[in-house]
């Protein structure tokens, strides 16, 4: 008895996550293949790491190094974190750490420069 594929498109579709799981075991068993070994090639290409690179839209703020003018940096990283003098000392003290996470490009930018202009050392990852 042979299937269409849209009749067995079909059948797929009015099967639980349970059966279509079950589904997946069987056909790996029966003909000896993997469903992760197929998906991982996928994930893994040169060009989409570089296509992800292009794509990117969030930007880390990193401290670097504290630099001569450490009460100032202090300064700055209380104003652009809104943290309190601890919590912004240690954050200085223990360089290299992310400052700002999660920012646009413009941002990420903007602070990088208020660091670098306080004294301190900083890269956008």
């Amino acid at each position: 008895m042979a299937f269409d594929k849209d009749a067995f498109l079909a059948a797929l579709d009015g099967m639980t996550v349970l059966e279509l799981n079950e589904l997946v075991k069987a056909v790996e068993e029966k003909f000896g293949v993997s469903a992760a070994a197929m998906a991982a090639p996928a994930a893994g290409g040169a060009a989409g790491g570089a296509a992800a690179a292009a794509e990117q839209t969030e930007f880390t703020v990193v401290l670097t190094a504290a630099g001569e003018q450490k009460v100032g940096v202090i300064k700055v990283v209380r104003t652009i974190t809104g943290l309190g003098l601890k919590e912004a000392k240690d954050l200085v003290d223990g360089a290299p750490k992310p400052v700002k996470e999660g920012v646009s490009k413009a941002d990420a930018d903007a602070i990088a420069k208020q660091l670098i202009e306080a004294g301190a050392t900083a890269e956008i990852k």
